[in-house]
């Protein structure tokens, strides 16, 4: 099992974030139907679902705004988080000392006054963003209002919660064939590794590609991947259907020579456009559940997306 206790709050928040593969996503309908009845509920100009991913803020659906991010640092949803639960309402942005000097949000391109975030909840406490309004006067919310936005944080949060069951069911269903049984032995043979490869920035590379291209581009790289995982042996590659996700099992003494192969291929994508990253985990016996496994896979995967973001800023 991964050892969450030695993280930190804000890692396990981002780690918990990772898990629904949300950031970075393509447009969705219901999220948009959010915001925007977020928006005449509330009678403001701007309405978001904001998450907060390490350095930036990223909108999975948006009204009154053309940014898809903004750096952190200039996120009102930042404090909003920090309280699990409860909705945070500013009623004058430029009058609070914690927001005033904040350059894009008072005087910028968004020059807002007002602002209501309700934090986005996950059933272990973790608030991964907020549903959020931002008016340019200052004012405040009635109690009609401030209701409905805690009732459409809690919608999100049931689209989120589907989203990752489902997931979660697709990748059960991919890695339970290759689940240990019966293990005899343990030696160099019987291990085996699972690899996570994630393309990133999906809704960015669908506004700069045809959907047509951007699809043909993740069909090759499928293509790439199984050729050279399969050369030869049992090892396999599965995408998971709905998500640009790549789950790779390799086994044997060839694997470590597999598992360089695999981040050359990663690495190669970037002349086609794509970024892949990679995260991979060894089981630590022949017959260690391969559950288990995945979860350290991912956790390799975080790391992996936390250095991507400090080289990319």
């Amino acid at each position: 099992m991964m050892n969450t206790s030695a993280m930190t709050d804000e890692a396990r928040r981002q780690h918990a974030l990772d898990r629904y593969r949300i950031v970075g996503s393509p447009p969705d309908d219901a999220y948009q139907d959010i915001v925007q009845v977020a928006a005449s509920l509330c009678d403001t100009p701007i309405a978001l679902i904001s998450l907060l991913d390490r350095n930036r803020q990223w909108f999975k659906a948006r009204v009154g705004l053309e940014a898809q991010q903004i750096e952190r640092s200039q996120a009102v949803c930042d404090y909003a988080i920090r309280q699990p639960g409860q909705l945070l309402e500013i009623p004058n942005l430029a009058e609070d000392p914690r927001f005033a000097d904040m350059p894009l949000l008072v005087n910028g391109d968004i020059s807002a006054r007002f602002y209501a975030g309700m934090p986005l909840v996950t059933g272990e406490g973790i608030a991964l963003g907020t549903v959020c309004v931002l008016d340019i006067a200052p004012r405040l919310l009635n109690d009609t209002q401030r209701e409905g936005l805690h009732a459409l944080g809690r919608m999100t949060m049931r689209l989120l919660e589907e989203r990752l069951h489902a997931l979660q069911r697709e990748r059960e269903a991919i890695l339970q064939p290759h689940q240990p049984t019966d293990v005899q032995h343990t030696d160099a043979d019987s291990r085996y590794w699972v690899v996570i490869l994630e393309v990133q920035e999906l809704a960015a590379l669908a506004d700069q590609q045809s959907e047509r291209l951007l699809g043909s581009a993740l069909q090759q790289l499928d293509r790439t991947l199984t050729s050279y995982v399969q050369d030869g042996g049992s090892d396999s590659v599965d995408r998971a259907t709905e998500h640009a996700e790549f789950i790779v099992m390799l086994h044997g003494t060839d694997a470590e020579r597999k598992l360089h192969g695999l981040r050359q291929i990663a690495a190669r994508q970037r002349a086609l456009g794509l970024t892949v990253l990679m995260g991979d985990a060894e089981a630590t016996c022949a017959d260690e559940p391969i559950g288990q496994v995945f979860m350290r896979a991912e956790a390799a995967l975080s790391g992996e997306k936390d250095r991507y973001q400090q080289n990319t800023t």
